[in-house]
C-alpha cells in the first residue's frame, strides 16, 4: 500500500498546470482530491476483478447463481474510470497525438495544446451538464437497472457526474494556467 500511496501522491504534474496564485491553490486542492480518488479507483478495479473471478468460480464449480456480480463490477469500473479521469488529465496521461508536437515550433505547439485543452474543456463541460440532468432524472424518477438485483441508477450516474465535473475543472485550470503562446517556460 505504501508504494501505491507514494506513487499516487507524488507530485508528478506537468508544467502547464498552475502552481502559483489562486489557481495554484485550487490545483493543489484538486491534486489532493485526485490522489484520493486515484486510490479509490485502484481499489475499485481490484475489487471488480475479485468479484468477477468469484463469479466465474462460483457459477462454474458450485453452480451459484450470479445476479449481482456483473452489475456490481460494472458499477465499480464506471466509478473507477470517471473518478480517475481528472488525475490522469493533470499528468497528461490521456491518449494524445503528439506527432505535431515534435515538429511544431514551441510557441505553435503551446497554442495547439491550449486549443485542444479549450475544446476538451468545452466538451467535458457540456457532458457534465448532461450527466447532471441524467442524475437528476434518475433520482427524481427512482430509476433502477433492469436486472433482478435492480440497484438504483443514480449510483453510476453520480460517479459519471462527479468524475466529469472534476475533469472539467482540471481542464479549466490547465486552460487558465497555460502560458501564453509567446511566453517561454522556465
Amino acid at each position: 500500500m505504501s508504494v501505491v500511496h507514494d506513487a499516487v501522491l507524488a507530485d508528478v504534474v506537468p508544467l502547464d498546470v498552475p502552481h502559483t496564485g489562486v489557481l495554484g491553490v485550487v490545483q493543489r486542492v484538486m491534486n489532493a482530491l485526485n490522489a484520493a480518488l486515484a486510490v479509490f479507483s485502484a481499489i475499485a478495479i481490484g475489487l471488480a476483478g475479485l468479484i468477477l473471478t468469484w463469479e466465474v468460480f462460483g457459477r462454474h464449480f458450485w453452480g451459484f447463481p450470479s445476479d449481482w456480480q456483473d452489475e456490481f463490477a460494472v458499477f465499480l469500473l464506471i466509478g473507477a474510470t470517471f473518478a480517475s479521469a481528472a488525475w490522469t488529465q493533470a499528468r497528461r496521461g490521456h491518449v494524445g497525438i503528439e506527432a505535431l508536437g515534435a515538429i511544431l515550433p514551441p510557441g505553435l505547439n503551446r497554442a495547439r495544446r491550449l486549443l485542444a485543452d479549450l475544446c476538451a474543456c468545452l466538451f467535458t463541460g457540456f457532458f457534465t451538464w448532461k450527466t447532471w440532468q441524467l442524475l437528476g432524472e434518475a433520482i427524481e424518477e427512482g430509476t433502477t437497472s433492469s436486472s433482478s438485483w435492480a440497484p438504483p441508477l443514480w449510483i453510476p450516474y453520480a460517479a459519471m457526474t462527479i468524475g466529469m465535473a472534476l475533469l472539467t475543472v482540471q481542464l479549466a485550470l490547465q486552460v487558465l494556467g497555460a502560458p501564453t503562446v509567446w511566453e517561454r517556460r522556465r
